[in-house]
C-alpha cells in the first residue's frame, strides 16, 4: 500500500481519494503564528508542512532552503532549535527573512510601541513628506489622500525625531509595509494579487480629503500593526542560528558559507508565469529595493520563472543550448504542444526546467552524503496541455544521481480539477 506523508492512501494515479483544498497546508495556516504572519506575501507556503518534514531532524542537522521566499523554512527551523541556511535572489526577501530570524533584546516590543507613537505624531504634523516611489500607475494602488498620508508616515519613519535602534526601525518598516498594503486598492482573494474593482463597485476611500484628517486612519493602522509585530516577538522565538543569503540558487557553491547540508526543504517558484517581483513591487519600491520598471524586470529575469516587464523580451530572445535537454520522456512534446498555442509560453516552460536542472546539479555539490530533499511543487496547465511538474522534477533528480525519488500528493490547489500540489522527495547517495 502506498501512503503519503500525511497518511493518505494513494491511488494508482498517485492522487489521494477525496483530496480537498486543505487550506492549513497553504500560507493561510501561517498568518496567525508569530513572525510568520508579519506580511501576507505570495511566496509563502505551509508552516504546518515544514514542521512535519522537520520531525526527522535534530540539533545536529543543517537544513538548506535554496528558495527562501518569506523565510518559512529557516524560521521554523530556528524555532525548533535546528540550524538552517537559506538563499534568495530578491534582496527585499533576504532582508525580511533575516529580520524574522533575529534574536531581539528584551524590551524591544516596548521600544517598538514607543517609537511607533513618535512616528505617528510626527506624520500627523508633517509638511514635507511629499516623496513617493516611482511605481508605474501608482494611482491604481492608492488614491491621492491615501498616498499623502503614506508619504507623511514614511517621511516620519525615515527621519525620526528621536533616534531608535536599527532593529526597532526595521520592525517599524514591516509595520509600514503592512499598512501600505492594507490601504492599497488590491485584493488577495486568490494566490496572486489583483486590483479591486473601480467605478460604482469600488471600495470607498479609507481616507478623507483633508491631510490633517486623512493621516488618522493610517496612523491607527500603523499603531496596531506595530503593536502586533512587537507582541509577535515573544511567539516561538528563534533558539538556533539561521541566515538567509543573497544569491542565485543555480550557483550555490558561490553563495553558501558551508557544505554538508543534511536536509533540504523548499518550494521553488511554480511554472505558472506568476511573477513574484510583480507581487512584491509595492514593498520593494517604498523600501528602496527597486527604483524603476527596468530594474524590476531585470531582477525578475534573474529569478527562475520570471517573465514580467523586460524579462518578457529577454525570454523572446532566449534559445536552449545543447545542454538544454530535459530527461523526461514527453518533455519535448509538452513544450511543442504549449508552443503551438503560444510560442513564448513554450519557451518559458523550457527555460524554467533548464534553470531547475542547473539548480539541482548545483545542489548536489553542497549536500552531505545521505541528505534528504523535499521540494513542494505544483503542476500547471497551459491551454489543453498538462505540465506534470512533479514528474519532471523527479526525473531531474534521478538524472542528477539522486536515489529514493518519490512523489507525494499534498492537496488540491484550485477549483480546477487537474491542479494539485506535491512533495518530490529525493536522497543524495
Amino acid at each position: 500500500m502506498n501512503i503519503d506523508l500525511f497518511g493518505h492512501v494513494l491511488t494508482g494515479s498517485c492522487l489521494p481519494a477525496g483530496l480537498g483544498r486543505r487550506d492549513h497546508l497553504t500560507f493561510r495556516g501561517n498568518v496567525a503564528v508569530g513572525r510568520h504572519g508579519w506580511l501576507r506575501l505570495t511566496p509563502a507556503y505551509s508552516l504546518h508542512l515544514v514542521r512535519e518534514l522537520l520531525r526527522r531532524c535534530g540539533p545536529d542537522d543543517l537544513v538548506l532552503d535554496p528558495f527562501s521566499g518569506t523565510g518559512t523554512t529557516p524560521l521554523a527551523c530556528a524555532a525548533m532549535g535546528i540550524r538552517c541556511h537559506a538563499v534568495d535572489i530578491n534582496p527585499f526577501l533576504v532582508w525580511l527573512g533575516n529580520l524574522k530570524l533575529s534574536r531581539f533584546p528584551q524590551g524591544t516590543s516596548r521600544a517598538v510601541g514607543t517609537a511607533a507613537a513618535d512616528v505617528t505624531d510626527a506624520a500627523h504634523n508633517a509638511r514635507n513628506g511629499s516623496w513617493r516611489p516611482d511605481l508605474h500607475a501608482i494611482e491604481k494602488w492608492w488614491d491621492e489622500p491615501t498616498l499623502d498620508a503614506l508619504a507623511a508616515l514614511w517621511h516620519a519613519l525615515r527621519h525620526p525625531a528621536h533616534p531608535c535602534a536599527e532593529s526597532v526601525s526595521d520592525l517599524l518598516r514591516v509595520a509600514f509595509c503592512r499598512v501600505m498594503i492594507q490601504s492599497a486598492n488590491v485584493s488577495f482573494g486568490h494566490q496572486s494579487m489583483s486590483f479591486k474593482k473601480t467605478g460604482k463597485d469600488a471600495v470607498p476611500s479609507l481616507l478623507t480629503e483633508k491631510h490633517a484628517l486623512s493621516t488618522a486612519p493610517i496612523a491607527r493602522l500603523f499603531g496596531a500593526a506595530a503593536r502586533e509585530i512587537g507582541e509577535s516577538l515573544a511567539v516561538e522565538p528563534p533558539s538556533a542560528d539561521g541566515r538567509v543569503f543573497l544569491g542565485d540558487s543555480r550557483d550555490l557553491l558561490a553563495v553558501l558559507p558551508e557544505r554538508g547540508y543534511t536536509t533540504v526543504i523548499t518550494s521553488p517558484p511554480y511554472p505558472n508565469r506568476m511573477s513574484y517581483i510583480r507581487e512584491l513591487r509595492p514593498y520593494m519600491y517604498w523600501l528602496g529595493y527597486l527604483s524603476d520598471g527596468r530594474a524590476a524586470g531585470e531582477l525578475d529575469w534573474r529569478a527562475i520563472g520570471g517573465t514580467w516587464g523586460c524579462a518578457t523580451s529577454m525570454l523572446n530572445a532566449w534559445r536552449p543550448t545543447t545542454q538544454g535537454d530535459i530527461p523526461f520522456a514527453r518533455f519535448d512534446d509538452i513544450v511543442e504542444g504549449i508552443g503551438k498555442r503560444h510560442a513564448l509560453l513554450g519557451r518559458y516552460v523550457h527555460k524554467y526546467f533548464v534553470d531547475i536542472r542547473e539548480h539541482i546539479l548545483a545542489l548536489r555539490e553542497v549536500l552531505a552524503p545521505g541528505a534528504r530533499c523535499h521540494y513542494i511543487v505544483g503542476n500547471s496547465k497551459f491551454y489543453e496541455t498538462m505540465l506534470p511538474v512533479e514528474g519532471i522534477y523527479a526525473a531531474l533528480f534521478e538524472d542528477a544521481g539522486f536515489v529514493d525519488v518519490r512523489v507525494d500528493t499534498i492537496r488540491k490547489r484550485t477549483s480546477k480539477k487537474e491542479l494539485f500540489e506535491f512533495i518530490v522527495h529525493a536522497r543524495r547517495p
